[in-house]
């Protein structure tokens, strides 16, 4: 079955273009100009990616975005703009939008960059669903449910927090660098600030650490990056 692309922009004549490209590449496309109707279609008809226009008339697309995670956190959101300020940008990652592309932009690498996302996706589901639960300290993770518990109580953290956090746990103590973990969670480094990674840090630490001052779990490594400490024990599975 063919993955399904929701395109979210307002200058119809590009958003026909993308739609034409995209089904060239066997993906199936619908196309809307409106953010309120971008939301209904999220709903209804389940697409696999969406790539998002910011400057649309109903509601916005941070709007729209919003109201997506509120929906779902697995859904790969590629915001696509003329909007190109960097604090637009940082909006659009703390809303946990997947990557960031200004306009004017390539054609070609716009497509590679729904396939690397597609991809992304595609491998992440069936390995969260097939995963025990995480435990270490008084802190549970469950992968398939995506859900965490701190002395049994819900921690909520944002959808890129989530999959920081496994991406650190995974690695079993080994340094993580920034630029390795902007590929892996955000799926193109180069378009995310390294401080992204530090602010999803900084939230886990919050939520996770006794002392996120002094954090036992989520340690910096000088000049390398970041890495996962259990203490009191390995990680233990079930």
């Amino acid at each position: 079955m063919s993955a399904r692309v929701l395109v979210v922009e307002d200058q119809k004549e590009l958003a026909e273009l993308l739609a034409h490209n995209l089904r060239i590449e066997g993906l199936e496309v619908r196309v809307v100009l409106d953010g309120r109707d971008a939301v209904a279609l999220v709903t209804t008809w389940m697409p696999d990616l969406v790539l998002l226009d910011l400057m649309l008339p109903g509601l916005d697309g941070f709007e729209v975005l919003r109201a997506i995670r509120g929906r779902t956190r697995r859904l790969p959101v590629l915001i696509l703009s003329a909007r190109g300020e960097e604090q637009d940008k940082v909006r659009g990652f703390r809303l946990d939008a997947d990557q960031y592309v200004t306009k004017p932009f390539s054609l070609s690498e716009l497509i590679e960059r729904v396939h690397a996302l597609l991809r992304r996706s595609a491998a992440l589901a069936p390995a969260d669903a097939g995963s025990a639960t995480i435990a270490f300290g008084d802190v549970r993770v469950d992968p398939a449910a995506r859900t965490i518990t701190r002395d049994d109580a819900p921690v909520p953290v944002s959808p890129k927090a989530f999959d920081l956090l496994l991406a650190l746990v995974r690695r079993q103590g080994r340094v993580a660098s920034r630029t390795e973990l902007l590929h892996e969670v955000w799926g193109y480094g180069p378009l995310v600030l390294s401080r992204t990674v530090d602010s999803h840090v900084a939230e886990l630490r919050r939520k996770l650490e006794a002392d996120p001052a002094e954090p036992r779990h989520i340690l910096t490594v000088y000049k390398s990056g970041y890495r996962f400490e259990a203490h009191g024990g390995p990680i233990t599975t079930r």
